[in-house]
This record gives structure tokens, sequence and C-alpha cells, in this order.
């Protein structure tokens, strides 16, 4: 990104921010129709993914083909599965056609200061991903900010792709200052997914200025349609 003035966000074109929006649809009422409208919209707008549930991804894939990428997500949204679980979910998951995995960590291990065992069950999951890209939810509305650091150790050590900030379901989402910590200790190999309560331009463009490479939005193509 070009350089820009202190306290100042650049302003981004269309296509900058949407290639970096794994536009999502994880609501549990969401409808085959609700699914359809965010594919659509993914391939017309050339966003990074789509995030939805693992129930959808096969349909999505005997539909779509290659179309599209599909993310869908793991231990999902409270992240206290066991282990053997998250694996199984994860290769059924890309056995249906996920291209991408969000897993959530156990927050109650992180609570317990089971940093270990956090990152052995990373480890797992990215071993069942293979080549396919892991992104770990660390639910950054509930560690402080050891812990916090301490999982940015454990996705790195893992071998995961991207640490992501939120599920979306938590008490909180996305902050600034989580993006600051967080880049400061992960490994340089490891990117950042912000997520959870980004609801402007503003704030998309203020999350990839930090340097996120992601962004998980269900708002992002509607923002820029009306943008338009």
């Amino acid at each position: 990104m070009k350089k820009q003035e202190k306290g100042k966000v650049r302003r981004m074109n269309r296509q900058e921010i949407l290639k970096h929006v794994d536009h999502t649809q994880l609501k549990p009422t969401a409808a085959w129709k609700d699914i359809v409208a965010l594919c659509d919209d993914a391939i017309l707008y050339q966003t990074a993914s789509v995030c939805v549930p693992p129930a959808y991804v096969k349909r999505i894939r005997d539909t779509y083909d290659d179309e599209l990428t599909i993310c869908t997500v793991i231990g999902f949204p409270l992240g206290y599965h066991a282990t053997p679980v998250k694996v199984q979910e994860t290769l059924q998951a890309i056995a249906d056609g996920a291209d991408e995995i969000d897993m959530v960590i156990n927050i109650n291990d992180v609570k317990n200061r089971l940093y270990d065992k956090v990152e052995e069950e990373i480890r797992q999951v990215k071993a069942a991903c293979a080549s396919r890209i892991l992104k770990v939810i660390i639910e950054t509305c509930y560690l402080d900010e050891e812990e916090k650091i301490a999982m940015c150790h454990a996705v790195t050590a893992a071998g995961a792709d991207y640490i992501k900030t939120s599920t979306g379901f938590g008490t909180d989402g996305a902050k600034i200052e989580d993006i600051r910590l967080l880049k400061q200790h992960i490994g340089p190999d490891v990117k950042i997914k912000a997520a959870g309560g980004i609801s402007t331009v503003e704030e998309m463009e203020a999350f990839l200025a930090e340097g996120c490479d992601r962004i998980g939005t269900s708002r992002a193509v509607g923002l820029l349609k009306e943008q338009e």
C-alpha cells in the first residue's frame, strides 16, 4: 500500500476492498435462497471467498463447481468441541468441497492456560487441511492481552495461515488495537483476518490499512453497492 499521512486512511476502490473480503452468511436461519444470493454476489463482485455453514458446502460446490472459493467454519461458534471432532469436521468439509477452514480455538483451554494443548489442536486441524488455508479464530473479546499474545505464538508454531479476531457471535468484534497487538506477535508467515461488527466501508479500509489480509463481513457487497 502507498504511504499515507499519519492518522489518515487511504481511500480504496471497490475491487481493492472486495478482493480481501470473505463474503459471509453464517446466520442459523440462512435458507438456500440466502446462500444463492451470497454466492451470486461473490462471483459478480469477485470477493476472496464465501464463508458459509458446513451444511451448505457440498450443495454450493455441486451448484457452482469452481466458480468461487468456499470457506467454512469448524468448532463454530463456541470452540469447545473435542479435538477429534474438529479434525473430523475439517476432513468432512474438505471432502464436501471446502477450500478454506476457519476454526474456533477451545477458549476454555486458553482460560486454563493450557496453551500447548491449544497449539496441538491447531496443528492437528492444519494437518487435516493439508494444503488448504486454515484461519484460527481466537475470539479476542474473551481474551486478555497475555492470552492474545499466547494465541499468536500458538497459531504461528502450529503452522496456521491466519489468525482471526472473532466469530461475530461473541460479545464484541474486531478492534484496531487488537490488530496492532497481533501484528507484533505473530510470525512472518501468518496473516490476519478481522471479523465481527465491521459495518462501514471506512472500517474495512481502516482494517486493511492496518495490515489485515482478509475481512469477514456480510455487509461489504451491500455497502459498496450503496456507495456506487
